[in-house]
């Protein structure tokens, strides 16, 4: 018992100095810029995103929140209640709390676990279903390791910020799911879809384009991302060897040796399988992959990882525009581009360049940062309706849901949380 409580400290201790490097050499002005930057994320969370999710999305009538809600504000009550928007909004409230100590957004926490563990959870085979009816009961029930690696990311979240229980205990259980049925124990990683008894099935569900596609970077990103909030919380050893594995498996085998653009999707044995780079994954993958390494309290390993992000952060700059925006990808095979814009992808790299410049003081990555900022301020933030509207057209013209089984205040919502404690460590 005590050598566990040791490494649970040790885990507290370097989750709570991810952003505590030196700052000596900051410059006024770079203060006085990410000051004014955490001052107005702040005001777009406090004031806009989660107000606007309290407000509109609670489903009174049936249970947890409403599955969409369309750019005009419309409610869908009817809509399935995805389990990836479930474990998002889960998440999000529980990180709001954490880090602003606003009690209403742990009561919207508690709501949302609650109504996980009593409706999403499959209490026979375990994990938890891709989606809901509008009343809570079971839609989709397969186990997509995607969707499951959120429940764990959140409820571990939900943990982290209240001192849960059970919300440790059932991100566990997942966690151990995953080990007895989704480990691939041959080649590395996990395979992504089950049935409902875990019986593994090759149903395409996150843009796999053929029956190679049997590893995704997107899955991975995400598993790695729920087992660093999980060891972070839990201290555990079975997770903390399996979130090294994954950041193994990133610098090894999923970014690309000569491009550092990660592989979209790969067969059993890592090998690639398209030809797309994602832009919002490569800027994404390059600050989550270092603070997943700095838990694992490694230097070596750090160190890697420290070379890499900056790679990859170079790397997505290949989809910068000149006003600051993000491009969603390129398939370099044919060289068509995907235009239209999505909110998750600038979220990112406001986050993403952030933490280059972080990591290597260069001030370029900073203006990076601020200038998609800005961009998002004038194109997807929705000044007279709320929230953020999910894309913006080539042309210019926003629109899309603000709530569904993908749209929810995850990405922006914790673009906004890592700015805030980032600049507050300054």
């Amino acid at each position: 018992m005590s050598n566990r409580i040791s490494l649970l400290i040790l885990v507290y201790i370097i989750s709570n100095s991810v952003y505590c490097q030196d700052h000596s050499k900051i410059t006024p002005v770079q203060k006085q810029k990410l000051a004014q930057l955490k001052k107005e994320v702040s005001d777009d969370l406090t004031g806009n995103i989660l107000p606007y999710w309290s407000a509109n999305m609670v489903d009174n009538t049936k249970g947890g929140f409403y599955g969409r809600i369309d750019g005009n504000n419309k409610v869908y009550p009817e809509a399935e209640k995805g389990g990836i928007l479930n474990a998002r909004v889960l998440w999000t409230y529980s990180s709001a709390y954490r880090v602003t100590g606003d009690t209403s957004y742990v009561r919207l926490a508690k709501r949302a676990k609650d109504y996980i563990v009593a409706h999403f959870i499959d209490k026979e085979y375990g994990g938890a279903y891709f989606s809901l009816k509008a009343d809570g009961t079971p839609s989709n029930t397969r186990k997509q390791v995607y969707t499951n690696a959120f429940f764990i990311y959140a409820l571990s979240e939900y943990s982290r910020a209240t001192g849960d229980k059970q919300a440790l205990n059932e991100a566990m259980k997942i966690f151990n799911l995953f080990e007895k049925y989704a480990a691939d124990k041959e080649s590395g990683g996990y395979f992504e879809v089950f049935s409902r008894g875990w019986e593994r099935i090759r149903e395409r569900m996150i843009g796999e384009s053929s029956e190679k596609d049997e590893k995704t970077m997107n899955t991975s990103l995400h598993v790695m991302e729920a087992f660093a909030n999980l060891y972070r919380v839990s201290g555990d050893k079975a997770v903390g060897d399996g979130l090294r594995k994954m950041v193994e498996i990133f610098l090894d085998r999923i970014i690309d040796k000569k491009s550092s653009h990660l592989i979209c999707f790969l067969d059993r044995n890592w090998n690639a399988t398209s030809t797309v780079d994602s832009y919002g994954h490569d800027i994404e993958s390059s600050w989550l992959l270092y603070e997943a390494a700095l838990l694992l309290n490694d230097n070596e390993l750090t160190g890697r990882v420290k070379t890499a992000s900056v790679r990859i952060a170079n790397a997505a700059a290949e989809g910068l525009q000149p006003d600051g925006s993000m491009l969603t990808e390129k398939n370099y095979a044919t060289g068509h581009i995907r235009t239209q814009k999505s909110w998750w992808e600038q979220a990112e790299t406001v986050v993403g360049y952030l933490n280059a410049f972080e990591l290597t003081g260069d001030a370029s990555y900073l203006d990076r940062s601020l200038k998609s900022w800005d961009y998002i301020k004038k194109n997807f933030i929705d000044k007279k309706g709320g929230s953020w509207f999910s894309n913006v057209s080539e042309a210019g013209v926003p629109g899309g849901d603000k709530g569904g089984f993908w749209i929810c205040p995850y990405h922006n919502g914790r673009m906004c949380m890592e700015v805030i404690e980032r600049v507050r460590s300054k």
